[in-house]
């Protein structure tokens, strides 16, 4: 990363840790992000979670990803727009490993280059990704959805002796709380509806205590009470998680937002606050029209 970079990244973190200060105490998980780094942990000392620079790749000539360089803090909820074809998905391919570019870099932290990790040791180092449509367990019930995704040896041995400790009945409580479903806990996941499903999606995630989490279209199909609760769902995600959120819901992105950036021909258009995006001549010419 270049010096100037880390300059801002150094700013920003600084900023992100004085809006949480009032919030958090030296125990709250939120306050991990001004520790010194150990050796083994994320190193998020330049103030910086993900870390893009220069990023391209092409799919048979056609400049799918076009110098992109972005950068998201610890923390940070970002909410990502564009116009269809404008690369967002091939991006999230990127972060986690599905996709390799043509040149460029790809950072969590300061120090984890992700263009030497594949999808499964991605995942494992900490980022998380839902697709738009969700994909849950639905002949089980949510708490054996939840239970199912816990971070634990997968092993058949090990899967037929397991019993929850009171640690992890705990983080399942927790989340049940989080996402909204404490009383569908016995529920067929099948039986839940779109958003709930979208839910517990997320939740199977948070099981995993992600540090990063991408999130595509997350409120498609929803109805407006779902899409407020999701608003709600995020808000508290956002400085215990890092959130990358691909939306095409202005109304939405409007609730949740604080920066948004702009993808156009896969490389960053515009960026800033949603009035500023929203502002912008070039945004309104290619995406929200006029």
């Amino acid at each position: 990363m270049t010096p100037d970079l880390f300059e801002q990244g150094a700013e920003r973190l600084t900023a992100h840790q004085a809006r949480l200060a009032p919030e958090v105490n030296s125990g709250d998980r939120s306050a991990g992000y001004g520790r010194v780094h150990e050796p083994g942990s994320l190193d998020l000392t330049h103030g910086r979670i993900l870390y893009l620079e220069d990023v391209n790749v092409s799919f048979d000539g056609f400049k799918a990803i076009n110098h992109l360089s972005l950068d998201i803090a610890p923390g940070e909820l970002r909410c990502i727009i564009g116009p269809n074809g404008a690369g967002k998905t091939t991006m999230m391919d990127i972060i986690t490993g599905k996709t390799k570019p043509d040149s460029g870099q790809v950072f969590f932290g300061s120090t984890i280059d992700l263009l030497r990790h594949n999808e499964p040791e991605i995942a494992q180092l900490g980022i998380g990704r839902k697709f738009q449509k969700p994909t849950v367990f639905e002949h089980l019930s949510v708490f054996d959805n939840l239970e199912l995704a816990l971070k634990t040896h997968k092993g058949v041995a090990a899967s037929m002796f397991f019993k929850l400790n009171g640690t992890q009945r705990d983080r399942l409580s927790e989340v049940l709380h989080t996402i909204h479903l404490e009383d569908s806990v016995t529920r067929q996941a099948g039986n839940l509806s779109h958003g709930q499903k979208q839910w517990l999606e997320i939740g199977m995630l948070l099981m995993q205590d992600p540090k990063l989490l991408l999130l595509d279209e997350p409120v498609a199909g929803m109805t407006d009470f779902e899409t407020e609760r999701t608003a709600e769902l995020f808000l508290t995600l956002k400085g215990h998680h890092s959130l990358m959120v691909v939306e095409h819901d202005m109304s939405f992105i409007n609730t949740i937002s604080d920066i948004v950036t702009v993808l156009c021909d896969g490389s960053v258009l515009a960026q800033g606050t949603l009035d500023q995006v929203q502002a912008d001549e070039r945004v309104i010419e290619v995406y929200l029209g006029r």
